[in-house]
């Protein structure tokens, strides 16, 4: 009979390192006298409870158990589903006579209540559902042997998986692929969310994800100030206040954009609608004269003022609140002269795109400034590969922050925002992967200018524009990820910001 999903705790903001998590286990047993066993039989519980909701039909589980804390979630697990008359087969890989502890108990109870246990010699095909216990969060180096060579043997298999914990290979704090990883179905997560989980290849692996306190109480989180806020648009909705029944235009921000060389007008284009959907008062784009007289013909509300040179700027810079510069800018001189006199203003600046390429040129340091840079921009910034960033894309953000100031926006899977603040850096959760595509992030570039002009500082501006472009994102995708283009993602941001459902 389908059971209904167990009550599992809703998803923290709060993230944390692997170490922290281990500080929080064992603060919860020495100091709060919670037997460490208790917290293994609890965690397996909440997993066997949400593998029975979620696969009501798998009566032939296969638990893959590691020789830490993960294979004793993942005895647990096996010892329910044996007591409840599944056919059970648990293969163990590594030596069992080095489980110890509470793994050692819980490995015991399986044994105890009839279960057999089998050395690892390859997957079974004959299983609806593999469980993964192998590593848990303390895995540090790349995984071998027939340690990868089953986690490899996995992604062959049309079964799903349930990862305990995280998946293995996953690294818990960067969310690089230690040389493999499993790609999990689904996830249940314990005491704290592991910061891994969302940033890297962690929103690849990790599937569907639940999590569980496991009753710790919640003086035991106190004594651990978290390493990354999780931000989501249900969360920083309440950043936009209601507006006043006597506002005018000039009350929401002037903005204006700077972009759009011959050939790419339309970066600067979507840069301007996206910060008139997202509430900017006026916006201006300044961009080259040979298609300024058409940009704005099917959007009127955008203003549009042909510039030559730089000096042509100036009477526009006077009149502007905030300017985002560099959709469509390019390279070239007209780009470059444009950049030259832009990086100097005292106004609050959003850089993205070719701007970004060319402060990596010429690094400076700017104070009040929002850098929306991708992967290959963050490399240019830091003189790297763009593997080095995505193989720790945190450090590379706080790296960035370091060295030319402001708050930046490290785009991508789990996009980072690392501001100046002493606050933790933020990585939002919500997105999908049909915005990877051309123009989604001129859309945000335009959504977090248009937030700074409604008064919002950078940071708070960066939060909360990359959760409304995620959200307005995850709304266009309701039709398929596929085909999804950045026009999708304007049209979703005005119903989002004002908590309207449209069917």
């Amino acid at each position: 009979m389908p059971r209904s999903m167990p009550e599992t705790d809703r998803l923290p903001h709060a993230l944390y390192r692997a170490e922290q998590v281990r500080n929080l286990d064992r603060t919860a047993i020495e100091a709060f006298a919670i037997p460490g066993i208790e917290l293994m039989n609890r965690a397996g519980a909440v997993a066997y409870q949400i593998l029975r909701a979620r696969w009501p039909t798998a009566s032939r589980l296969t638990v893959l158990v590691g020789i830490g804390n993960n294979g004793g979630d993942g005895y647990v697990v096996a010892r329910l589903a044996h007591v409840e008359g599944l056919s059970v087969r648990v293969l163990q890989l590594g030596d069992a006579e080095r489980l110890h502890g509470d793994a050692a108990l819980s490995c015991t109870a399986y044994r105890n209540a009839g279960g057999r246990i089998e050395t690892y010699q390859g997957l079974p095909r004959d299983t609806d559902l593999y469980v993964d216990a192998l590593f848990g969060t303390g895995l540090e180096r790349p995984v071998e042997g027939q340690w990868a060579e089953a986690i490899a043997a996995l992604a062959d298999q049309r079964a799903p998986v349930l990862a305990l914990d995280m998946p293995s290979g996953l690294h818990s704090d960067t969310g690089c692929v230690l040389g493999v990883a499993v790609k999990a179905s689904a996830t249940v997560s314990f005491v704290g969310l592991k910061q891994g989980l969302f940033i890297g290849a962690g929103p690849e692996c990790r599937g569907e994800l639940y999590f569980s306190a496991l009753e710790i109480p919640a003086p035991v989180y106190a004594r651990e100030i978290l390493s990354l806020r999780r931000i989501d648009w249900a969360q920083q909705t309440t950043t936009l206040k209601p507006r006043s029944r006597i506002a005018h235009k000039g009350d929401f921000g002037h903005l204006l954009i700077i972009g759009g060389a011959p050939g790419m007008s339309g970066a600067a284009r979507l840069a301007g609608e996206a910060a008139l959907r997202a509430g900017a008062g006026l916006v201006t784009i300044a961009t080259h004269p040979q298609h300024a007289h058409w940009l704005n013909q099917d959007r009127p509300e955008l203003m549009v003022a042909g510039v030559e040179c730089a000096d042509d700027l100036t009477p526009l810079i006077k009149q502007a609140d905030v300017v985002a510069i560099g959709p469509g800018l390019g390279q070239g001189d007209w780009g470059r002269q444009l950049w030259e006199y832009t990086r100097t203003l005292s106004l609050p600046l959003v850089v993205d795109a070719d701007a970004l390429n060319l402060l990596a040129a010429s690094p400076m340091t700017g104070p009040d400034w929002v850098l929306t840079p991708h992967p290959g921009e963050a490399a240019r910034l830091l003189g790297v590969s763009t593997s080095e960033i995505e193989q720790d894309r945190l450090t590379a953000s706080a790296r960035i922050q370091k060295r030319y100031g402001g708050t930046v926006v490290l785009k991508g899977a789990g996009t980072l925002v690392h501001g100046p603040s002493h606050r933790p850096p933020a990585v939002c959760s919500d997105g999908n992967p049909g915005m990877a595509s051309a123009g989604a992030g001129d859309v945000l570039t335009g959504v977090i200018a248009a937030l700074r002009g409604q008064g919002m500082d950078a940071e708070q501006a960066a939060c909360a524009g990359v959760c409304l472009h995620a959200a307005a994102g995850d709304r266009a995708a309701r039709m398929g990820e596929r085909g999804l283009i950045a026009s999708d993602i304007i049209a979703a941001l005005r119903p989002v910001a004002n908590s309207i459902e449209v069917s």
